[in-house]
């Protein structure tokens, strides 16, 4: 038999988490408890297919792309009984008796009469006022009434006095779903349906749905649109951006100790008719090497997925930052209504009042990375995860409750040079002093301060440069020296080219006249864009580290370069560099043997000169004593 699209009433499936379950979030409680409800039936969907065995009706739930319906629990109230006439020219509703008395209580209240005083005719034709798209017969295509339609009010009402009433209800737990993301609730008797989802997917990546009413007579298709946001967290490469592509933005990046981290997360709003408001809130865990830069956020709306699109700026007094949110979170970023303000810039609506959504949100951020990256160079780096709250309880009179996406992560890593100072005899100097730059001519010093186990970089973002420009010289800045056993430690490398240079040899020592240059070279996966929780601290995104020195000496009469590959520790970030200070001949002298026997025997006769002076003087004083 052909498919009749008989949708007498579909209201837009929102993105939320928690619909009626009871469960609490952050801005409400719901009033609608679905634990109340008592189960005349229940089953689960193997194949896409649920089968009550009561009778050839069914109604088809089409999920949202991408929005697997997969564990969502659906209540099933039939309301009405339904019977077509034999050409299907028209149809007849008759109450269920199991629901009578909780729809005439509704319908009671709009009519301002007791509920028992209340007849199955002014029932029915009270619900077909409702009806703004009226047509006749069994056959006939049936519009969709609007998301602020009175009827949608209506139906939360009687969907609530059902749960006040401890209405029994036919439940189907959706266990699999058929290739298309649909399921089919069959083996129904004709009716007039509603379908109310009450999944407990507090927490998760899920959405509620509003009520879903239709005629099962014999087939019934409706789209769930349980829409929900997504999130997506990215941190900006500054090195090799052409090759890492999307302008430096991906999962994985590397920066010294001082500099600002860029981070991104981009999200989307999703079908929001049927809200009232929507709130919106970034929650963001960020490693303790990593400090947040409140007055660098910003949140741009786009009105579809391309960043050349029309857009909005969010003022400082239409979100919100708070930096001590407890939980283990560094800080939550929270618009209160993200939906009237993108129903003010991006005014789309229909002859429904319903506006068109999926704007693209922005919002970006900085962090620096700071000196306690120091104690973990290498792996497993500084995670900084992000989740999305949102609204997800599209009833228009709740105070609302919330949902969550998963946690979305990404990771930063920084390394550690170990030098060694020495002579060509393996002597270790102590004294020798060094400064470190990031330019060939050594004109842009990369500053480092004293800690008490080495120098941590001072990366110019600090200093209100950029990056390796600009600034002042910060007043902590200090040359590296080597310590008595010929040692010291940089910390907060990026990976890139660095210049050493020594700026004064220990005492009898020649310094080197070049800088040594050093290229630090991180290998990261190729799959940058799928970092996974804790991958960090595993081969799967910092693979390997390199590191080479090349080394310009002149001594004895000629130049002598080398290239050194350095022995490194991905575990620790680290490579080990060995100066060397070649030991000095002495120069060469002139003269013969006769001269030098000469001076020896002025020696001795100055000694026995200085000696006979000496006795004479004592004999003198002792005749005097006399």
């Amino acid at each position: 038999m052909k498919k009749r699209r008989m949708k007498i009433f579909y209201m837009m499936a929102m993105s939320t988490v928690i619909a009626t379950t009871g469960v609490t979030g952050t801005m409400g409680t719901l009033r609608v408890s679905a634990a109340e409800i008592q189960m005349k039936s229940s089953v689960t969907t193997p194949k896409g297919v649920a089968d009550f065995g009561r009778g050839n009706a069914s109604i088809t739930i089409q999920g949202n792309e991408g929005q697997s319906l997969t564990g969502k629990k659906f209540n099933v109230y039939k309301i009405f009984d339904a019977e077509n006439s034999v050409g299907g020219e028209s149809i007849n509703y008759t109450l269920n008796s199991m629901y009578a008395d909780s729809v005439k209580t509704v319908v009671g209240k709009k009519l301002n009469k007791a509920g028992n005083q209340v007849t199955e005719y002014e029932v029915i034709d009270y619900i077909q006022s409702l009806n703004k798209n009226q047509v006749e017969g069994a056959k006939t295509d049936q519009k969709l009434e609007g998301s602020y339609s009175d009827y949608r009010y209506f139906v939360e009402e009687l969907r609530n006095q059902l749960t006040k009433d401890k209405k029994d209800a036919d439940q189907v737990t959706v266990s699999a779903t058929k290739s298309d993301n649909s399921c089919i609730i069959g083996g129904l008797e004709y009716g007039y349906y509603i379908v109310d989802e009450v999944s407990e997917v507090g927490g998760t990546h899920s959405a509620a749905s509003l009520c879903i009413v239709n005629t099962a007579n014999p087939e019934a298709e409706v789209n769930i649109k349980s829409d929900y946001p997504t999130v997506i967290k990215k941190i900006q490469e500054d090195d090799d951006q052409a090759k890492v592509g999307n302008e430096g933005w991906n999962d994985i990046a590397d920066y010294e100790i001082g500099q600002n981290v860029p981070y991104k997360y981009e999200s989307t709003m999703p079908n929001a008719n049927g809200y009232d408001t929507y709130y919106y809130a970034w929650h963001d865990k960020m490693d303790e090497a990593l400090t947040f830069d409140k007055n660098s956020v910003s949140i741009k709306i786009y009105a579809d997925g391309s960043e050349s699109s029309k857009s909005y700026t969010l003022k400082a007094n239409e979100f919100t930052v708070n930096t001590n949110p407890g939980n283990g979170e560094s800080f939550i970023i929270a618009v209160n209504d993200m939906k009237a303000i993108i129903d003010r810039e991006f005014d789309n609506f229909n002859a429904l009042k319903e506006n068109t959504y999926g704007q693209k949100i922005v919002l970006t951020y900085q962090a620096k990375l700071n000196d306690r990256a120091a104690a973990d160079t290498g792996r497993p780096g500084f995670e900084n995860d992000v989740r999305l709250e949102f609204s997800n309880n599209p009833d228009h009179d709740s105070e609302g409750s919330t949902g969550y996406t998963p946690w979305d992560t990404v990771v930063c890593f920084t390394y550690k040079l170990n030098v060694y100072k020495t002579n060509n005899h393996d002597f270790k100097l102590e004294g020798a002093k060094f400064r470190m730059y990031s330019d060939e001519s050594c004109k842009n010093e990369v500053y480092v301060k004293k800690t008490e186990s080495g120098y941590n970089v001072i990366n110019r973002d600090s200093t209100g440069g950029t990056d390796h420009t600009g600034g002042t010289a910060p007043a902590e800045a200090v040359e590296m020296v080597s310590d008595k056993d010929g040692n010291f430690i940089i910390y907060g490398l990026d990976g890139g080219t660095y210049y050493l240079k020594e700026t004064e040899a220990p005492a009898g020592y020649r310094k080197l006249l070049d800088p040594i240059v050093l290229k630090v070279v991180p290998t990261f996966t190729t799959e940058r864009n799928s970092y996974v929780k804790g991958d960090g601290a595993t081969d799967k995104s910092l693979k390997k580290l390199d590191v080479s020195a090349h080394v310009k000496e002149f001594f004895n009469g000629a130049y002598n370069e080398a290239d050194t590959e350095l022995v490194t520790d991905v575990e620790t970030g680290s490579a080990n560099l060995t100066v060397i200070n070649t030991v000095g001949k002495k120069l060469p002298v002139t003269g013969s043997s006769v001269m030098l026997l000469m001076l020896g025997a002025g020696t001795v006769l100055v000694g026995f000169s200085y000696a006979r002076l000496k006795k004479n003087k004592k004999d003198s004083e002792q005749k005097q004593g006399e």
